[in-house]
């Protein structure tokens, strides 16, 4: 990439805690965060905030008359913009981009005011622009109180980095300096989850952990959703605030063979891996945080991806689903997270019943994968900030 970019915060709110050092410790341990609740009466593995962190966004709709009628998608958003712009070293400046987007966008309020409407005949004004996708990215720009463009989409699973690539692209193109983005999602609904059960690739299972990502060997799907919002702040150039550089970018869209999955070889990922190496061995990759959402199909088929491009130089890999759920919209932006931290601290966090070889060398680059339904598919490649390259 001609135009250095690097990311000079993130931060996110999930089932594994709010912000750096709390997620830091929950990556460390081997414990998962998913618990069992009951929707449409059944008992059923998800990835919920905790209580402190619910008590939080309750204060934060009760703190402004406005922010009662609106979604937790856009509460969460609110949240985590408000702790990475504190943590940017941005200051007071106001003329920043935001991108943030959503797999299914205000799924609670949307889903009330259908019921309301199925029940009495009418709805209330309200009920079209508190129900938006782009509720999200206007109304974290009117708390921040920013001046730059706002964006909001969905592209399912792969949102979060699809709002990367875009912030990279505004910043490379001239038109902006200073780019928020991310993603957030609020799935932990009745309907939502009837949604993922009736595709066959919800997990039933309740052993030591109920989602199975990157295990090559299981024999059932088991995908959990997990709720939360991670956002980071873009800029151009390096510095000493960098906390990583992103070296590459790649997406590809490949011809459905299925409305919900990809090919058996994700020729998507093959396409998005390779473009975000560009030149670059792939032995020079050290790890790879994979979308993996813990379906039997998916894992592998992204797994095989992966074979494909690297041949016998295929890095460490891991995925923090198992842990955090699958934050659809979100996820893509807590696998970058995850991978930072990595980064930062030099040290791999393995998926725990899966052997993993430990070789104990520095971590330098890593790569994150994102993809959603109909084969959307996201490549980061971030590297170490280093200090001959500071301005």
């Amino acid at each position: 990439m001609n135009t250095p970019i690097s990311i000079v915060s993130i931060y996110s709110l999930s089932a594994l805690g709010k912000g750096n050092e709390e997620v830091w410790q929950s990556y460390l341990s081997d414990r998962h965060s998913l618990k069992e609740q009951v929707f449409n009466g059944e008992r059923t593995h998800v990835a919920p905030l905790s209580k402190e962190h619910k008590d939080i966004i309750d204060k934060l709709r009760i703190s402004h008359p406005e922010y009662k009628k609106l979604d937790d998608t856009v509460l969460f958003a609110l949240c985590v913009a408000r702790h990475a712009i504190k943590s940017s070293g941005w200051g007071n400046d106001k003329h920043i981009g935001i991108n943030i987007g959503s797999s299914r966008g205000a799924t609670g309020i949307f889903e009330k005011y259908h019921k309301d409407f199925i029940s009495e005949g009418r709805t209330v004004p309200l009920a079209s622009p508190s129900t938006t996708l782009g509720n999200i990215s206007s109304w974290v720009a009117h708390d921040l109180q920013t001046t730059g463009p706002e964006i909001s989409h969905s592209i399912t699973c792969s949102t979060a980095l699809h709002a990367m690539l875009n912030g990279i692209a505004w910043i490379k193109s001239g038109m902006a300096e200073k780019f928020l983005v991310g993603g957030s999602e609020a799935p932990l609904t009745d309907f939502t989850i009837a949604q993922m059960k009736a595709l066959k690739i919800y997990a039933q299972e309740s052993d030591a952990y109920p989602s199975k990502a990157l295990n090559m060997n299981k024999k059932r799907n088991s995908m959990v959703l997990g709720e939360g919002a991670v956002m980071a702040c873009l800029e151009k150039d390096i510095s000493k605030r960098s906390l990583a550089v992103v070296e590459g970018v790649g997406y590809a869209t490949e011809l459905l063979e299925h409305s919900v999955s990809i090919s058996s070889e994700a020729r998507c990922f093959q396409r998005s891996m390779k473009m975000a190496l560009g030149s670059l061995s792939p032995g020079s990759v050290d790890i790879i945080v994979m979308h993996a959402p813990g379906t039997i199909q998916g894992d592998l088929s992204e797994f095989k991806a992966i074979e494909m491009v690297f041949g016998s130089n295929i890095p460490l890999v891991t995925s923090n689903k198992w842990k955090t759920g699958h934050t659809l919209g979100a996820s893509g932006l807590l696998s970058l997270e995850m991978a930072i931290l990595m980064l930062q601290h030099q040290v791999f966090i393995p998926v725990p019943y899966n052997s993993h070889k430990t070789e104990g060398k520095p971590i330098k680059r890593i790569l994150v994968n994102a993809v959603g339904f109909g084969g959307n598919a996201v490549s980061i490649l971030i590297k170490q900030p280093q200090e001959k390259d500071f301005n």
